[in-house]
């Protein structure tokens, strides 16, 4: 599987978080491939984005990549999990797409032995921090080029129905708690439950 080009990334925000719908998040370890495909994404646009880490251009060491290229991988910790997103935009504007589910694809033996605990395969990857655990991604892909293996995106095909929602988990953030800048794939089992 080849990796996307830098030109992948060369869209808006918004656009992003909706082109990335329906292509194909790989992770190759040295024993085998998890591969996943990308069924809902939520844009983050700092600096005017009140629910950005970026917000009011906040540069700190966990933000900094995010004023880098696009198509880098910005991933934090949020309590227990690790979440990945793709930088977007372009350099020295902090903008980025939060990767909140995927669709399993290969790997999935491998997959279930990193979540041992769920009950079906449909809650493999249907989260933000789910989707880490079971691709096996950590803190040590913090700026990698998602062009680059061992984790990268690779192309799929366009999503034809996408519905939106307002993202998830941001009640706190004043207006952007009601920006529809989440994505995901209509009627596909596999987007995260809107809590």
């Amino acid at each position: 599987m080849k990796p996307v080009d830098t030109s992948f990334f060369d869209y808006p925000c918004i656009d992003l978080a909706q082109q990335l719908l329906g292509h194909y998040l790989v992770h190759q370890l040295p024993s085998q491939t998890l591969i996943g495909r990308i069924v809902e994404t939520e844009a983050y646009k700092g600096p005017q984005d009140q629910a950005a880490h970026s917000f009011n251009n906040r540069r700190t060491k966990r933000t900094e990549i995010m004023f880098d290229r696009p198509g880098l991988a910005y991933i934090y910790q949020m309590h227990t999990h690790t979440l990945i997103n793709v930088v977007a935009g372009p350099i020295g504007v902090p903008h980025a797409v939060l990767i909140r589910a995927l669709e399993p694809i290969q790997g999935i033996t491998y997959m279930r032995l990193n979540r041992p605990k769920i009950k079906n395969d449909f809650e493999l990857t249907n989260g933000p921090g789910k989707l880490t655990k079971a691709l096996h991604i950590n803190m040590n892909y913090y700026g990698h080029a998602l062009t680059d293996k061992p984790l990268y995106i690779v192309e799929g095909k366009t999503v034809n129905e996408i519905d939106t929602s307002p993202r998830v988990g941001v009640r706190n953030t004043g207006e952007a708690a009601d920006y529809p800048w989440r994505f995901f794939e209509k009627n596909n089992p596999f987007v995260s439950k809107f809590r």
